[in-house]
């Protein structure tokens, strides 16, 4: 059975089943059992000299475990890859999450806040309902590429090698990849891995919205803001999604009190938003679900064909 038409069956059972809270509330999500492993790693090695050179270690036995483990469950046959790769796609769980910001909005804005604090690492307790909206869509954005399109990416090009290699440095980067005392030679090694795992991904998720949205018009903008932006890739999905939506995203946030002035993405765009561009963003991020299988589809043809 083709990696492709594996790949089909674990988007359909991730959009239907998402991630059942009776399943997951009794047994260790694969990608928390990951992350226990990298805090173990952390707390033992990050510290003393040579972080850096530690950090490259770790991140290299990372990969290599992430590839060694995820050829074993390859030999346990096409129902258990499909499997897998469903429990590590976010599809479902992330349209779900981002509409209950958009419901908690039209309710209060202290549970608008409360809601979108689930998804987002910034600061939540003062946000405006513009700034819940647009925190829910950048998320939106972002965990699109990194939740959804790089994972069926790298299971499309390397099978459960391929998909844990990504989840697992994906994970490493969210919880050591920070420009901060702590981290930033420790967490070098995975953030510069996660950034280069991420190249392909974040550009196609750029691609498949700005075709979803006729937003061809606005293509040197959104290169021109993604090049702007903290993150090589992050603002990729992020422009388009801003441009396919008529809003402005980004602008100055607060991270643990701080207030940090980075570069608006789409500055032009409308930023008195709320509840119903989070409800357009999310029909979006269906949208690109639903190109992604056609696309995985049209291989498993072209494949049964040639």
């Amino acid at each position: 059975m083709s990696t492709a038409l594996l790949l089909g069956f674990a988007m359909l059972l991730d959009a239907a089943l998402g991630e059942p809270e009776w399943l997951w509330s009794r047994l260790r999500h694969p990608a928390v059992l990951i992350g226990d492993l990298i805090s173990v790693l952390d707390e033992e090695l990050n510290e003393g000299g040579h972080r850096r050179l530690k950090g490259v270690a770790v991140t290299a036995i990372l990969a290599v475990g992430a590839l060694s483990v995820g050829a074993l469950l390859s030999l346990l046959g096409p129902v258990a890859e499909v499997l897998i790769c469903a429990i590590l796609l976010a599809q479902k769980s992330l349209a779900g999450h981002v509409a209950d910001v958009a419901d908690a909005l039209r309710l209060s804005l202290p549970e608008a806040r409360r809601s979108v604090a689930r998804i987002v690492s910034r600061d939540t307790a003062t946000m405006s309902e513009p700034q819940v909206a647009r925190a829910a869509i950048e998320s939106a954005a972002e965990n699109l590429s990194d939740g959804v399109i790089a994972p069926a990416f790298w299971f499309l090009v390397g099978g459960l090698p391929g998909l844990l290699l990504y989840k697992t440095i994906n994970t490493a980067d969210s919880m050591v990849g920070y420009l901060n005392e702590r981290y930033a030679q420790f967490g070098w090694a995975a953030a510069r891995l996660d950034d280069l795992l991420n190249l392909i991904p974040a550009r196609l998720t750029c691609g498949m919205i700005v075709l979803l949205s006729n937003g061809w018009r606005h293509w040197r903008g959104i290169v021109e803001d993604a090049q702007r932006h903290i993150s090589p890739n992050a603002g990729w999905p992020e422009a388009a999604m801003a441009r396919a939506l008529n809003i402005a995203l980004a602008g100055p946030r607060s991270y643990h009190g701080e207030i940090r002035h980075l570069a608006w993405v789409n500055e032009e765009g409308r930023k008195e938003i709320g509840p119903r561009e989070i409800e357009r963003a999310v029909t979006l991020l269906w949208q690109v679900w639903a190109l992604a299988l056609g696309l995985t589809l049209t291989l498993v043809a072209l494949a049964a064909i040639f």
